[in-house]
């Protein structure tokens, strides 16, 4: 009687090719042949160019806009669906369309969940992400999810620059309990930045509860999209006498003139992982690999072996 494959098998989506290759080499394998081919018009079509047929497949998919990442990933599951793979696991280092997780004002969508019952539909037996932008869209799915923190990249990478009079920052109210989590792991202390916007992605009042002054402050946040906030704390920051200002933030979305923000502001350094590949180099900019996170998990995954080691908080 014929037996499932129990070889597990990589795949990537196309923007996410280089940390592909990367998890893959991790995880000891090579990546699965997929080809997509586009039509004039923009429309794409991938496809699987070996059997799949039986086996666990893992597809490494970042969904930040525009949305054609997130409708390669949901054509890549769907055609394993179709395909007769047996498990198919969407690996997210970037879940993308997460700020939208409620109805913050009437007559909006909730695209975090619309997304989710999209990834189901389109057959996805399971989600691995990393840091998403709230903690309840797990509940968005009724798969299994494995949400990985980047606290086990930058808490190592933090430890090691030896920083006297470590404060820990959240740059707004919300990334407080983050903030509280790292500044708990480095004995430090811990201030929040209130800040008030006029309209998204536009601040119009900032102002800082705690204090920095003769400390090293690092600014903990899930992602940096404008870099407006971050920019502007390390200047508040700075003003109120702190010695230098460092940000982790898990996902460089650095849309606009974010990259310019930065170089002009008195922000020492922007950590971050390379859960989106960069679209320009930066002196200001360090990346930390999370190949490893991922290709440790999948592993763990795939021979249905705890995880509970890979959360540091």
């Amino acid at each position: 009687m014929p037996t499932a494959n129990t070889e597990a098998k990589i795949f990537t989506c196309t923007q996410s090719t280089e940390l592909a290759k990367n998890i893959a080499k991790a995880y000891g394998t090579a990546l699965g042949n997929v080809i997509t081919s586009k039509y004039s018009d923009g429309e794409f079509q991938p496809s699987y160019e070996e059997s799949i047929r039986g086996t666990r497949i893992f597809i490494i998919g970042s969904t930040n806009p525009s949305s054609e990442n997130l409708m390669e990933l949901l054509l890549m599951i769907d055609a394993a669906k179709r395909a007769s793979a047996r498990h198919i696991t969407a690996v997210m280092p970037y879940f993308g369309w997460a700020r939208q997780d409620r109805k913050d004002k009437p007559r909006v969508p909730i695209a975090a969940k619309l997304i989710a019952k999209m990834l189901e539909a389109a057959g996805a037996t399971r989600i691995i992400t990393m840091d998403l932008h709230a903690d309840q869209i797990q509940g968005f799915f009724e798969k299994p999810v494995d949400h990985l923190f980047a606290s086990t990249i930058f808490l190592p990478y933090l430890e090691s620059l030896k920083l006297p009079n470590l404060t820990i920052a959240s740059p707004d109210m919300g990334g407080s309990k983050r903030a509280y989590a790292y500044s708990k792991a480095l004995e430090s202390d811990v201030v929040i930045c209130y800040k008030q916007r006029a309209k998204a992605n536009v601040i119009s009042h900032m102002e800082l509860i705690g204090n920095v002054e003769g400390k090293n402050v690092v600014l903990v946040d899930d992602m940096v999209d404008t870099a407006g906030t971050l920019t502007k704390a390390a200047d508040l920051m700075m003003e109120r006498g702190a010695l230098s200002v460092r940000a982790i933030c898990t996902h460089p979305i650095l849309s606009g003139d974010a990259y310019k923000k930065l170089e002009n502001s008195k922000l020492e350094e922007l950590i971050v992982t390379d859960s989106i590949p960069l679209t320009q180099k930066s002196d200001k900019v360090r990346v930390l690999t999370c190949a490893d996170l991922f290709a440790n998990v999948m592993h763990k995954v795939h021979h249905n072996k705890s995880i509970s080691s890979q959360f540091v908080m």
